[in-house]
């Protein structure tokens, strides 16, 4: 059986919220948070739990893991700077570069359901060679939009942060990416060697990355959800609502 990391990053400080809290430690009921749930669904799936956090959270967040029964699978990684997820997610590779896969999910997406994530492991663990497999869902205007090839290659990703247009209809994702860990590294080294910063925010992206492996020849599969909400991060405090309403 091949093992999994699931990386969680999470380095968001909860402003925009209103929190005095990391946003991964917003409350969703009198007992879960979002870090809570996460948890939940992941450590069925995953051999262990890697979480990014920024510098000034990780006490609070060391606080919540001493009182956790599986602490031992669960580790934190610091990102010093905001540098971007990509950054976020290959700050502990040194950890989870001996792992089969990495199990991406964004540290907002509390709404995912387990069946999502237990299809997305299950579809990826079919195949061999270097593979991404992500959940993908329809949406209006999506923020950002992912466009697949008449064979369903991923042939390009936009993003309306980095100022790109999207459709009035399609393909976004629900944060939540797993990939091969074998042929990773160099990889993302030629990526950030060779690939400027964006447009707006200055930072060296995941999401084209993706597209980068699909240009070097890796394959990519889809696991079409009908459920919008399970795409709906927390950023605002309607977000937040949403998701205290949508799981419990």
């Amino acid at each position: 059986m091949r093992n999994l990391c699931a990386i969680i990053p999470a380095a968001g400080k909860g402003t925009r919220l209103g929190l005095d809290r990391p946003k991964i430690l917003a409350p969703i009921s009198e007992e879960h948070t979002i870090w809570s749930i996460l948890r939940g669904k992941l450590l069925p799936l995953a051999d262990h739990i890697q979480v990014v956090l920024s510098p000034g959270a990780v006490a609070v967040f060391e606080q919540t893991l001493q009182l956790d029964p599986e602490c031992e699978r669960i580790s934190i990684v610091v990102q010093p700077e905001p540098t971007g997820m990509g950054s976020a997610i290959f700050q502990g590779q040194e950890f989870w570069k001996d792992f089969d896969d990495l199990l991406i999910v964004w540290g907002d997406q509390v709404n995912l359901s387990e069946r999502t994530l237990r299809d997305t492991v299950a579809l990826h663990r079919r195949y061999e060679g270097p593979h991404c497999t992500m959940p993908v869902v329809k949406l209006l205007t999506p923020y950002v939009q992912y466009d697949f090839d008449d064979h369903g290659k991923l042939s390009g990703i936009r993003q309306t942060r980095e100022g790109d247009q999207v459709d009035t209809h399609g393909w976004s994702d629900a944060g939540t990416f797993c990939l091969s860990v074998k042929g990773l590294h160099a990889p993302w080294r030629d990526y950030c060697e060779n690939t400027p910063t964006g447009t707006t925010t200055a930072e060296i992206n995941f999401l084209p990355f993706l597209t980068y492996l699909s240009r070097t020849g890796w394959d990519f599969h889809r696991i079409e959800i009908a459920d919008a909400g399970e795409a709906r991060g927390v950023n605002t405090p309607e977000d937040l609502d949403f998701a205290k309403r949508r799981n419990y």
